[in-house]
């Protein structure tokens, strides 16, 4: 189903249309077959306007079995059309779903459009001329569904086919091609259907797009920063869902001069990470919640050593284990307060798949500016989701100046820990000569960077690295209100909840609502202007899928008495989810 709905996507994309996807599936690689707990789901939105979110509920719904059913009814709209696989709804399907009735003879889709289709069967019959086996040709059943949806909606079959072509070979290429035209000649066919559908291009801004999901975007930010500063790329991960991807990613780079390491645990990962930024090139390192738990301790040694690191953060649902594969956004506390000791770092949150390319190489240009490691938040919406993304000119995009102290002729003594005027000690590269220092976990001299004990030099230091982080606001760039500077009510959000707030901020102010939207890369620390605009509104709602952890930060900050719009239940925020909670708070019903 993942194969899929991503073929759907793209498809959708080479046409033109705006999209945005959402990708829900299980943990485990074999989950349960036929249960609610095995289902998996892809949900395509394409237009021709802009598209900001996967939307709420779907017009078209496809069940292959009675437990997609049973999982996903409740998002089809009112009157949607419902696309069953007949032959799945057998008394074993009905069964493992927990149904006591079949759903199509029971009259509990009488207000959808239902569209009964022998999927299975008529699979089976289209690809028989290709000799595959009774198991393949099962198999086969998704380019089946994916063709009558590509008849409903205009979609051409030419882009699924030269990925077929690509992906598969022989007897199983033939197979798929069968499918996929036998549905089409279905949704042609048939007259269950009430009518099919044409949706326009859109009408971007000029230029060369792609489609790109979250962990794609990191990776080719990673390498693009690696370029803009000169850089050799190196990437340290051990695999964990969902951040396996960019690994796998960056590891194609190698002709741009990456490299990838895949540890043996996530503390060899960052350590070798340190490594890389110790002699000089682009240390990163990426995982998710549990791992990054493990990266801790390094972190804080990079902290101490001062030298520039990326560690990304690619959330999900915890803690421990968890939820591997469903997104919330519980780690900010995390990033930002859980290190021993006073270890400050910078962290910064990417609003969606196409932005996650800009973050990482604003958070690269912050940790070479600042020579610090600097922790990026994704998650597993943002990772796993796709948008069109508007491929940059890399010539146009602003180098990342880093300069490194030269070989040292007199006699005078180098200081590893002097500072500039944004408190940023020099990137000395070992071997260069005259340049021979001291650095460690153990707190530093200021200055000399020879090992100290002194109380008052120890509390120098840690202030030090305090303000160093805090210069990262003369990096950032000026926060912008969606709406009005000042009213009623300002909704807040971070990370890959831009797309849901905004849009329901939209449609609020649309019916009269006062009501703006704040939307915030920078976490840590705020934005220097962030006070000020909370302080222009009666009423301030924080909306992140946790419990409140950016808001509780706000308060802290701040004294702002914020409220929270607050999800954990592994998925994203709707877009009514939002609407309903500004109502809320302007005291009106949504």
């Amino acid at each position: 189903m993942q194969l899929a709905g991503s073929q759907v996507a793209l498809t959708s994309a080479l046409l033109g249309n705006d999209i945005a996807t959402f990708p829900d599936y299980p943990a485990e690689i074999r989950a349960p077959k036929g249960t609610p707990a095995g289902v998996s789901g892809f949900q395509v939105h394409f237009s021709s306007e802009t598209v900001m979110t996967p939307g709420d509920s779907v017009d078209v719904l496809v069940a292959m079995n009675p437990a997609a059913l049973k999982s996903n009814l409740s998002y089809l709209k009112p009157h949607g059309t419902v696309i069953l696989d007949g032959d799945a709804f057998d008394a074993k399907g009905l069964r493992l779903a927990k149904y006591e009735q079949n759903p199509i003879e029971d009259g509990s889709l009488s207000s959808f459009q239902l569209v009964e289709a022998p999927i299975t069967s008529q699979t089976r019959a289209a690809v028989a001329e290709a000799g595959v086996s009774h198991k393949v040709a099962t198999r086969c059943r998704n380019f089946f569904a994916m063709g009558i949806i590509y008849w409903l909606y205009g979609r051409s079959l030419d882009a699924t086919i030269r990925f077929i072509d690509s992906k598969f070979k022989g007897d199983i290429a033939d197979a798929d091609k069968l499918a996929l035209n036998a549905g089409w000649n279905f949704g042609e066919t048939t007259e269950a259907f009430e009518r099919s559908y044409y949706v326009p291009a859109a009408t971007p801004l000029p230029g060369k797009y792609r489609n790109v999901t979250g962990n794609e975007a990191l990776a080719f930010g990673l390498a693009t920063a690696a370029h803009l500063s000169g850089k050799d790329l190196f990437y340290s991960a051990y695999p964990i869902t969902p951040a396996s991807d960019i690994l796998h990613r960056v590891s194609r780079f190698t002709e741009c001069g990456a490299r990838t390491f895949q540890a043996e645990d996530e503390i060899a990962a960052i350590c070798s990470a340190i490594g890389a930024s110790f002699g000089g090139a682009m240390g990163t390192t990426g995982s998710s919640g549990p791992g990054i738990a493990l990266k801790t301790e390094a972190m804080g040694y990079a902290v101490m050593l001062e030298l520039p690191l990326l560690v990304i953060n690619v959330q999900r649902g915890g803690p421990s284990t968890g939820l591997p594969t469903k997104v919330e956004q519980t780690d900010l506390f995390q990033a930002v307060l859980g290190r021993n000791g006073e270890a400050p770092m910078p962290v910064l949150a990417a609003s969606g798949p196409s932005d996650c390319f800009a973050t990482v190489i604003e958070a690269w240009r912050i940790a070479c500016k600042l020579m610090t490691p600097v922790m990026i938040l994704s998650d597993a919406f943002t990772a796993n989701g796709a948008e069109p993304w508007l491929i940059p000119d890399i010539d146009g995009l602003e180098p990342i100046e880093i300069e490194h102290p030269g070989v040292k002729t007199d006699d005078t003594p180098f200081l590893p820990y002097q500072r500039d005027d944004l408190l940023s000690r020099p990137w000395a590269l070992p071997g260069t000569a005259g340049l021979t220092h001291r650095i460690g976990g153990i707190e530093k001299e200021n200055g000399t960077g020879a090992i100290s004990y002194d109380p008052e030099n120890h509390e120098t230091m840690v202030q030090i690295r305090s303000d160093k982080v805090a210069n990262a606001q003369q990096l950032f760039s000026p926060v912008e209100i969606y709406g009005d500077s000042t009213g009623d009510l300002l909704v807040v959000s971070w990370g890959g909840t831009l797309g849901t707030c905004r849009e329901a901020v939209k449609q609020s102010r649309e019916t009269g609502q006062k009501v703006s939207h704040l939307h915030l890369r920078h976490l840590n620390p705020f934005p220097a202007e962030l006070g000020a605009m909370l302080n222009g509104f009666d009423r301030v709602l924080v909306a992140e899928l946790n419990t409140g952890q950016l808001r509780q930060l706000l308060r802290a900050e701040y004294l702002v008495n914020a409220t929270g719009l607050n999800k954990v239940r592994g998925q994203p925020f709707w877009i009514e989810d939002v609407k309903t909670a500004i109502s809320a708070n302007l005291g009106q019903e949504n």
